[in-house]
């Protein structure tokens, strides 16, 4: 464990670094109770007001030091070199931290449930079938869900700290194929069929293994480009509405 003290000289240390004629009266920092791993840095009024994870509080002096060139690098809008970023998710990707992560998660965190029937398809339905197909029903049903908003980024989302599946709305449409809807579902099953891996203080998510068998899907490629050459259409229609 790091005290403030020192890590306040990491940050007027950092500071010095990138621009050492600024002049702050003060920089305060604060551990907050933060559900993820999440960390802030604003400038208001000639003072600087740093905000790190309760869960990072037990993180030791280098990976702090990593943290501050981090943040105040993105405060002046900097390249932040590998060897940084390297500590910092050395640290944050080891097991144990991640452990509590979710911990905390499962314990603070607000999961948002709408429905798993949609308008058009219906993600029980969608996930006993994929499950009786390509799993032979080994894969305990977790809570399904459409998310609150249309999205086009993140299409599918396995939260295992909840135990549950979330698939984007945008994808409840008559102009989406079955097999689209299917593969999506069928990618966030993979998450739990292939949990997570740690391996040299990294987190593996999709692994050599969860790539195989993700092309055990039946119409993969049919699906992946559907989605690559639909995705940005359905934006562009949801924004008209």
């Amino acid at each position: 464990m790091t005290d403030l003290k020192q890590i306040k000289k990491f940050y007027e240390g950092t500071f010095q670094i990138f621009d050492a004629e600024r002049k702050f009266s003060e920089i305060q920092i604060n551990f907050y109770p933060y559900i993820g791993i999440n960390h802030t840095i604003r400038v208001r009024n000639g003072k600087v007001f740093v905000r790190i994870a309760e869960i990072f509080r037990e993180a030791p002096p280098e990976a702090q030091k990593a943290l501050a060139f981090i943040l105040v690098a993105k405060l002046f809008r900097k390249k932040i070199p590998p060897q940084v970023s390297d500590i910092y998710r050395t640290f944050v990707q080891s097991r144990e931290l991640q452990a509590k992560a979710t911990e905390n998660k499962r314990r603070k965190g607000r999961k948002i449930i709408s429905t798993s029937k949609g308008e058009v398809y219906d993600l029980d339905e969608i996930f006993s079938c994929l499950n009786q197909t390509y799993f032979q029903n080994s894969i305990s049903k977790p809570t399904l869900t459409w998310s609150q908003r249309k999205t086009f980024r993140i299409l599918g989302h396995h939260d295992s700290a909840h135990e549950t599946i979330v698939i984007s709305k945008s994808l409840d449409d008559k102009k989406v194929p079955p097999f689209v809807v299917e593969f999506v579902i069928f990618h966030e099953m993979l998450h739990i069929f292939h949990p997570t891996v740690h391996l040299n203080n990294r987190r593996y998510n999709h692994t050599r293994q969860f790539r195989r068998d993700e092309k055990k899907f039946l119409r993969f490629e049919e699906a992946e480009n559907w989605i690559e050459q639909n995705v940005k259409k359905l934006k562009r229609k949801a924004r008209r509405k």
